[in-house]
């Protein structure tokens, strides 16, 4: 009997002592801030290289040559303003899908190669971005003019030409796709190496044919690729500036040449600054909207949310 009670006030004491410690707050030490040091570099870069630069820029596009919106009220105001808008938008649209039908394909042949013809693929894909795009601009424009190869092999073996393919739109979305092809093809290839080549099999053991199984199965798998690739084709297509300065005309001008006619030509840094500003409000604004149809995966690739 005292034994027992001698174990049960041993117990209640223990428990005692085990709620007053629980409840005891814990003395915290001092917060570390060392590891934020290592950030003030980078805040530094950024801000000098990025922010400080994209201020003045905004900065002058409401104060060049007088205080106030009258430059932003030029760029919504003026036809020949909202025609270069809808041309360098549908410009970038059309080679984003140009690359999308070509990278697709590719991408998926990419997937189901043996390794070393997956290299060699690899290899073909990326050895544009190891020339200059001046160069690349250069051998384009001597392909497309009137006397150049292609004219050349449509007049001797179909009796057509010489077609005017240089200083036109497709000559410009021509040039664009080239460039642009290596970062549609490595985001889709990213997201399709991660599907597993099961699936399609199973859906036709399942009844289903090859087509509806590509589009209810493999196609909606591969969407993140597709929103990657056709986000960052479309963002620098908007930006282009070398290739249609060359390939184009002066009826082909897209806003990257107009910023840079009103700056170095005309002088007028609030108008130029003030299309700089639309265009970078215009790219937050898309990687916001295409961020909402892409639930399901990152807008980077290789970057999982």
């Amino acid at each position: 009997m005292t034994t027992d009670t001698d174990t049960g006030g041993d117990v209640s004491t223990r428990a005692i002592a085990l709620g007053a410690d629980s409840g005891t707050p814990k003395q915290r030490g001092p917060k570390n801030w060392r590891p934020f040091l290592l950030l003030i570099p980078a805040f530094v870069i950024v801000s000098l290289f990025f922010l400080a630069p994209l201020v003045d820029v905004f900065i002058r596009s409401v104060t060049d040559p007088e205080p106030g919106v009258q430059n932003y009220v030029w760029l919504f105001t003026t036809e020949a303003n909202l025609a270069v808008v809808l041309r360098t938008f549908g410009t970038a649209i059309l080679v984003t899908i140009v690359c999308l039908l070509l990278a697709y394909p590719y991408a998926y042949l990419m997937t189901v190669v043996s390794d070393r013809t997956r290299n060699m693929l690899q290899l073909f894909i990326m050895m544009p971005l190891w020339t200059s795009i001046l160069v690349r601009t250069l051998a384009w424009m001597v392909l497309l003019q009137d006397t150049g190869p292609i004219n050349g092999l449509l007049a001797a073996w179909f009796g057509i030409g010489p077609i005017p393919l240089i200083r036109t739109t497709f000559g410009v979305a021509l040039g664009m796709s080239q460039v642009l092809l290596p970062f549609m093809v490595l985001p889709l290839y990213s997201s399709m190496a991660k599907i597993d080549k099961r699936l399609l099999p199973a859906a036709a053991n399942l009844g289903a044919n090859p087509v509806t199984a590509f589009f209810t199965v493999y196609l909606p798998l591969s969407k993140p690729g597709i929103f990657s690739g056709g986000v960052t084709v479309f963002i620098l297509g908007l930006g282009f500036y070398i290739i249609p300065a060359l390939l184009g005309s002066s009826k082909e001008i897209m806003i990257s040449a107009m910023i840079q006619q009103q700056i170095s030509v005309f002088l007028m840094w609030g108008q130029g600054t003030a299309l700089g500003i639309f265009l970078l409000v215009c790219t937050i604004l898309i990687l916001v909207v295409v961020s909402r149809f892409n639930k399901g995966g990152s807008l980077f690739p290789g970057v999982n949310r």
